[in-house]
């Protein structure tokens, strides 16, 4: 059984993501599935530490990236939006070349939060990061200090 609320358009996804870090970093919306959301990111000058490696820091904006889009579609969006609380993220392998795909699933939707877990691998499938990402789900009204 699906966990959106409505559809997921990997198109619209993309189309706001424009002039954004996202896609200053190359992400790629990719697929979506009855729980995951996954994206794909370059490994290359955009995304690279000074070594010439996939910089943890671009993992970490594509874990966020993923758990902020997925939670989102989540939720009523008339009457919460959703922000991120907490991350962390374990470096498991070094990559220097091609691409890392980013899967988003959630370990808990709640009324207040949500925690979704964000696998990203390389091309072969081998693990190169996980992260946990903790959503804060706030009601729109708030929004900006807006009664």
């Amino acid at each position: 059984m699906p966990i959106w609320r409505d559809s997921v358009p990997l198109e619209v996804l993309q189309q706001r993501s424009q002039s954004t870090l996202v896609s200053h970093l190359g992400i790629e919306f990719i697929e979506v599935g009855d729980d995951y959301l996954k994206a794909r990111m370059p490994v290359d000058a955009r995304t690279h530490q000074p070594a010439r490696m996939l910089h943890g820091g671009a993992s970490v904006a594509l874990a966020e990236t993923l758990a902020s889009w997925a939670a989102t579609f989540v939720v009523d969006r008339e009457k919460n939006h959703c922000v991120g609380l907490e991350i962390n993220a374990n470096h498991v392998r070094a990559i220097g070349s091609g691409w890392v795909i980013g899967t988003a699933r959630p370990l808990h939707l709640g009324r207040s939060t949500q925690i979704w877990e964000v696998r990203i691998t390389d091309e072969s499938d081998r693990l190169v990061c996980i992260s946990r990402v903790t959503m804060a789900v706030l009601a729109t009204a708030n929004r900006y200090g807006n009664p």
